[in-house]
């Protein structure tokens, strides 16, 4: 793997210190894009100007993760937002009340939808505005009760 593709997998996955140190060590020539990346050596950064860099974002990341909100006992709401505060906000005047909870999630967490498989990073790239709803889950649509169980498998 090249400091290239590092580069550009650290700008995928929105690892900003990362991108940042990169951009600076190939902007200084201290190392080019298609060293091998046992070649990069942070320590050859000037640690104040990345820093200043992170600071100002000046590779303009606009982070967005994903929130599982909490409605009730047995049901979920994804949102994708900037901040824990934005997804609650939006949940609120989406639903009209608080969520129990609110727990960032792994982008890379996959799952159905339909018949194939996506993960939320991947479903983040159709979304422009955020926040956005993405969808719900509900535990009551997986697991099955003692009584639905005994019915729907009668024992004679």
């Amino acid at each position: 793997m090249n400091v290239k593709e590092v580069y550009e997998e650290a700008i995928k996955l929105e690892e900003s210190p990362l991108a940042h140190y990169l951009f600076h060590l190939l902007q200084e020539r201290k190392i080019s894009s298609n060293d091998h990346i046992s070649k990069i050596d942070l320590n050859q950064a000037n640690h104040q100007t990345v820093e200043e860099m992170i600071q100002k974002n000046f590779l303009h990341f606009r982070k967005v993760r994903i929130y599982s909100l909490k409605q009730n006992k047995t049901d979920f709401v994804f949102i994708f937002a900037r901040s824990q505060e934005d997804a609650i906000q939006h949940y609120r005047e989406t639903y009209f009340h608080s969520p129990l909870n609110c727990i960032e999630t792994s982008l890379d967490n996959d799952f159905y939808r339909g018949t194939d498989r996506i993960t939320f990073r991947d479903m983040k790239k159709e979304f422009t505005i955020f926040p956005a709803i993405v969808g719900s889950f509900s535990r009551k649509d997986y697991v099955l009760t003692e009584k639905e169980v005994s019915q729907q498998y009668k024992l004679s």
